[in-house]
């Protein structure tokens, strides 16, 4: 009991002393967030603007948070008109799900492709119905660079290849090499110079008004990947081929190669044209419906 009474005010201390500390702790926490909800509110923080693949391309000021930015309140309101598409049988429906899924299912990533020229028309034609993406807020973030002149073609597959070389040999690590070994893919992008079209899609992170002020574009970078699906679909449905190319590192340097401005990052590289004669694809299977689709 001697030994309790003695240790009984040490304990106190002790619990006396956790309990400070917690508290001080707590205090020190909620400033820091209050500290860091404050800077955000400063710059403008915008959670829907994507913050993956930055340009490190260097800029006196950060454009994506300084600026005049549009006021929303003078934007006018959008008129609304019928909307009346056809409405097909359940035999039609069925037929042309089917059909088109049977077109879809031929599309391949195809690396070997014709010289053969292809009718502008065409491209034209592929990439005004990329743009019938649906986008946030209507923004349409997109940028469709056509490149058919050789000597660009050449600068952009140098480009390309200096900097995949380096993304095999260091940056992608064993594992992604060896994964992509099986389907015989490197740094060499012969297609880049032999493909006639070269279609590199960029992404607006914000856009630019004619009268000079900054227009947020809500979920740019969805946007833009759902337009690249189209553009894919729209391909397959001319016959011609492509292969999805989203070279590392490579966005700034092709950026300013084709002089577009710094709002504008580059997401994906297709070059675009027929098949050649001699290409072959991976024999690759893909999933059944049931190991991609969940009915509940």
């Amino acid at each position: 009991m001697a030994l309790l009474s003695v240790l009984t005010p040490v304990l106190a201390l002790l619990l006396c002393m956790v309990v400070g500390f917690m508290l001080v702790k707590s205090r020190q926490t909620e400033t820091t967030d209050r500290s860091r909800t404050d800077r955000e509110s400063k710059a403008g923080f915008r959670p829907w603007v994507d913050q993956d693949l930055q340009d490190d391309t260097k800029i006196p000021a950060r454009e994506d948070e300084e600026g005049d930015w549009e006021d929303h309140n003078e934007e006018e309101d959008t008129q609304h008109v019928p909307y009346s598409p056809p409405r097909y049988l359940e035999e039609q429906m069925l037929k042309r799900s089917q059909e088109f899924y049977t077109l879809m299912n031929q599309r391949r990533s195809v690396r070997f492709i014709s010289p053969d020229p292809v009718p502008r028309e065409v491209i034209d034609d592929v990439i005004r119905t990329a743009g019938t993406a649906p986008s946030g807020a209507h923004t349409e973030p997109w940028t469709f660079v056509v490149v058919s002149d050789p000597e660009t073609k050449h600068q952009i597959r140098l480009i390309v290849e200096e900097e995949e070389e380096v993304n095999y040999r260091q940056r992608m690590g064993d594992k992604w090499v060896n994964d992509l070994a099986k389907l015989r893919t490197n740094w060499i992008k012969e297609y880049l110079d032999i493909a006639p079209y070269l279609v590199l899609i960029f992404k607006q992170t914000y856009g630019i008004l004619p009268n000079g002020k900054k227009k947020t574009h809500y979920y740019n970078e969805i946007s833009v990947s759902i337009s690249c699906g189209i553009l894919l679909a729209a391909l397959q449905n001319v016959g011609l081929v492509t292969v999805t190319s989203t070279p590392l590192n490579c966005g700034p340097q092709l950026r300013q190669l084709l002089k577009r401005p710094v709002n504008e990052k580059l997401l994906m590289l297709l070059p675009v044209g027929y098949p050649a004669l001699d290409a072959t694809v991976p024999d690759l299977k893909r999933k059944p419906l049931e190991d991609i689709m969940v009915q509940m």
